[in-house]
Protein backbone atom coordinates (compact mmCIF):
# COMPACT_ATOMS: atom_id res chain seq x y z
CA UNK A 1 0.00 0.00 0.00
CA UNK A 2 1.47 3.49 -1.04
CA UNK A 3 -0.88 5.87 -0.05
CA UNK A 4 -4.36 6.44 1.36
CA UNK A 5 -6.17 9.61 0.77
CA UNK A 6 -9.95 10.92 1.89
CA UNK A 7 -11.89 12.41 0.21
CA UNK A 8 -15.74 11.91 -1.33
CA UNK A 9 -14.53 8.26 -2.44
CA UNK A 10 -11.21 7.47 -0.67
CA UNK A 11 -8.34 6.95 -3.44
CA UNK A 12 -5.77 4.10 -2.94
CA UNK A 13 -2.55 4.00 -4.41
CA UNK A 14 -0.56 0.48 -4.28
CA UNK A 15 2.89 0.09 -5.58
CA UNK A 16 3.35 -3.10 -7.57
CA UNK A 17 5.64 -5.39 -10.06
CA UNK A 18 3.26 -5.80 -12.40
CA UNK A 19 4.34 -4.02 -15.80
CA UNK A 20 1.84 -0.81 -15.23
CA UNK A 21 2.21 0.12 -18.68
CA UNK A 22 0.13 -2.58 -19.84
CA UNK A 23 -2.74 -1.82 -17.70
CA UNK A 24 -5.56 0.39 -18.96
CA UNK A 25 -7.64 2.47 -16.66
CA UNK A 26 -10.49 1.41 -16.46
CA UNK A 27 -8.67 -2.19 -15.98
CA UNK A 28 -10.03 -4.48 -12.89
CA UNK A 29 -7.48 -5.90 -10.36
CA UNK A 30 -8.30 -7.46 -7.01
CA UNK A 31 -6.69 -6.08 -4.40
CA UNK A 32 -6.67 -8.99 -1.57
CA UNK A 33 -10.19 -9.71 -2.86
CA UNK A 34 -11.65 -6.50 -3.46
CA UNK A 35 -12.20 -5.68 -7.10
CA UNK A 36 -11.54 -2.17 -8.11
CA UNK A 37 -11.00 0.25 -11.10
CA UNK A 38 -7.59 1.42 -12.16
CA UNK A 39 -8.17 4.89 -12.42
CA UNK A 40 -4.72 6.26 -12.62
CA UNK A 41 -1.12 4.58 -13.25
CA UNK A 42 2.79 5.55 -13.42
CA UNK A 43 5.72 3.45 -13.23
CA UNK A 44 5.08 0.80 -10.55
CA UNK A 45 2.11 1.87 -8.82
CA UNK A 46 -1.59 1.94 -9.54
CA UNK A 47 -4.92 3.90 -7.77
CA UNK A 48 -8.29 2.69 -7.64
CA UNK A 49 -11.06 4.90 -5.96
CA UNK A 50 -12.97 3.11 -3.48
CA UNK A 51 -16.69 4.65 -2.25
CA UNK A 52 -18.16 4.24 1.31
CA UNK A 53 -19.68 0.72 0.54
CA UNK A 54 -16.69 -0.61 -0.06
CA UNK A 55 -15.10 0.69 2.64
CA UNK A 56 -17.84 -0.87 5.09
CA UNK A 57 -17.94 -3.91 3.45
CA UNK A 58 -14.59 -5.54 3.09
CA UNK A 59 -11.33 -5.19 5.40
CA UNK A 60 -10.10 -2.13 3.58
CA UNK A 61 -11.77 0.25 5.75
CA UNK A 62 -8.80 -1.24 7.98
CA UNK A 63 -5.99 -0.71 5.59
CA UNK A 64 -2.97 0.83 6.21
CA UNK A 65 -0.11 2.55 4.41
CA UNK A 66 2.42 0.23 3.71
CA UNK A 67 0.58 -3.14 4.44
CA UNK A 68 1.05 -6.04 1.54
CA UNK A 69 -1.93 -7.09 -0.61
CA UNK A 70 -2.76 -9.80 -2.67
CA UNK A 71 -3.09 -8.83 -6.15
CA UNK A 72 -4.76 -10.63 -9.17
CA UNK A 73 -5.69 -8.98 -12.67
CA UNK A 74 -8.75 -10.00 -14.12
CA UNK A 75 -8.45 -13.29 -16.52
CA UNK A 76 -8.86 -12.69 -20.11
CA UNK A 77 -10.56 -14.88 -22.50
CA UNK A 78 -8.54 -17.72 -23.29
CA UNK A 79 -6.34 -17.36 -20.46
CA UNK A 80 -5.13 -20.67 -18.75
CA UNK A 81 -7.40 -21.56 -15.47
CA UNK A 82 -5.44 -22.57 -13.29
CA UNK A 83 -7.72 -22.46 -10.60
CA UNK A 84 -11.43 -21.78 -8.99
CA UNK A 85 -13.04 -18.73 -10.43
CA UNK A 86 -13.18 -16.00 -8.67
CA UNK A 87 -14.99 -12.88 -9.14
CA UNK A 88 -13.47 -10.47 -6.41
CA UNK A 89 -16.65 -10.02 -5.46
CA UNK A 90 -16.50 -9.95 -1.53
CA UNK A 91 -19.68 -11.48 0.45
CA UNK A 92 -18.34 -10.85 3.79
CA UNK A 93 -15.33 -10.82 6.65
CA UNK A 94 -14.24 -14.12 8.02
CA UNK A 95 -12.06 -14.04 11.25
CA UNK A 96 -9.13 -15.94 11.57
CA UNK A 97 -9.91 -18.27 14.60
CA UNK A 98 -6.40 -20.90 14.79
CA UNK A 99 -3.22 -21.28 12.75
CA UNK A 100 -1.45 -24.99 13.70
CA UNK A 101 0.83 -26.53 11.97
CA UNK A 102 0.65 -29.53 9.38
CA UNK A 103 3.97 -31.43 7.95
CA UNK A 104 5.12 -28.76 5.82
CA UNK A 105 2.00 -26.80 5.36
CA UNK A 106 -0.33 -24.73 8.03
CA UNK A 107 -4.31 -25.11 8.65
CA UNK A 108 -5.99 -22.64 9.04
CA UNK A 109 -9.59 -22.48 10.78
CA UNK A 110 -11.44 -19.35 9.80
CA UNK A 111 -14.73 -18.11 10.94
CA UNK A 112 -17.46 -17.18 8.48
CA UNK A 113 -19.88 -14.52 9.13
CA UNK A 114 -23.30 -16.79 10.00
CA UNK A 115 -25.55 -15.85 6.67
CA UNK A 116 -22.16 -17.28 4.84
CA UNK A 117 -21.40 -20.29 6.45
CA UNK A 118 -24.27 -22.21 4.39
CA UNK A 119 -22.12 -21.61 1.09
CA UNK A 120 -18.88 -23.39 2.70
CA UNK A 121 -18.53 -27.09 2.09
CA UNK A 122 -15.61 -29.44 2.25
CA UNK A 123 -14.29 -29.99 -0.51
CA UNK A 124 -15.56 -26.41 -2.26
CA UNK A 125 -13.70 -23.65 -2.56
CA UNK A 126 -13.38 -20.33 -1.11
CA UNK A 127 -11.23 -17.01 -1.62
CA UNK A 128 -9.71 -15.29 1.29
CA UNK A 129 -7.98 -11.95 0.97
CA UNK A 130 -8.39 -13.21 -2.95
CA UNK A 131 -6.20 -16.30 -2.56
CA UNK A 132 -8.96 -19.45 -3.59
CA UNK A 133 -8.53 -22.64 -1.61
CA UNK A 134 -9.76 -25.92 -0.99
CA UNK A 135 -11.71 -26.19 2.42
CA UNK A 136 -10.93 -29.22 3.84
CA UNK A 137 -13.63 -28.69 6.96
CA UNK A 138 -16.60 -27.39 8.29
CA UNK A 139 -18.07 -27.37 11.75
CA UNK A 140 -20.47 -24.69 12.34
CA UNK A 141 -19.34 -21.77 10.93
CA UNK A 142 -15.98 -22.67 11.12
CA UNK A 143 -13.69 -23.95 8.21
CA UNK A 144 -10.38 -24.95 7.69
CA UNK A 145 -7.64 -24.38 4.63
CA UNK A 146 -4.21 -26.16 3.82
CA UNK A 147 -1.88 -23.63 3.11
CA UNK A 148 1.46 -24.70 1.61
CA UNK A 149 4.53 -23.09 2.27
CA UNK A 150 4.86 -21.18 -1.35
CA UNK A 151 1.19 -19.28 -0.65
CA UNK A 152 2.65 -18.70 2.42
CA UNK A 153 5.44 -17.39 1.14
CA UNK A 154 4.11 -15.21 -1.75
CA UNK A 155 0.27 -13.93 -0.18
CA UNK A 156 -0.54 -12.50 2.71
CA UNK A 157 -2.03 -15.05 4.29
CA UNK A 158 1.61 -16.05 5.68
CA UNK A 159 1.08 -13.01 7.60
CA UNK A 160 -1.85 -13.35 9.67
CA UNK A 161 -2.50 -14.34 13.36
CA UNK A 162 -5.53 -15.48 14.94
CA UNK A 163 -7.93 -12.22 15.56
CA UNK A 164 -7.12 -11.42 11.93
CA UNK A 165 -9.79 -10.44 9.71
CA UNK A 166 -10.04 -11.90 5.46
CA UNK A 167 -11.89 -10.66 3.10
CA UNK A 168 -14.45 -13.74 2.17
CA UNK A 169 -15.92 -14.59 -1.58
CA UNK A 170 -18.15 -17.57 -1.73
CA UNK A 171 -18.09 -20.68 -4.04
CA UNK A 172 -19.99 -19.02 -7.10
CA UNK A 173 -21.79 -22.38 -7.86
CA UNK A 174 -22.67 -22.73 -4.14
CA UNK A 175 -23.97 -19.47 -4.19
CA UNK A 176 -26.22 -19.93 -8.00
CA UNK A 177 -27.30 -23.01 -6.69
CA UNK A 178 -28.36 -21.90 -2.91
CA UNK A 179 -30.60 -18.92 -5.11
CA UNK A 180 -32.34 -21.93 -7.26
CA UNK A 181 -33.54 -23.68 -3.98
CA UNK A 182 -34.41 -20.98 -2.69
CA UNK A 183 -37.15 -20.24 -5.52
CA UNK A 184 -38.63 -23.95 -4.94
Amino acid sequence: MRAIVAGGDTRFEFSTAYDTGHVATGASIACSGVCLTVIDRGAGWFAVSVSAETLARTTMGAWTEGMPVNFERALCLGDELGGHIVSGHVDGVARLVSVDPEGDSKRLVFEAPAELARFVAPKGSVALDGVSLTVNEVEGARFGVNIIPHTLAVTTLGLIAPGDRVNMEIDMLARYVARLLERD
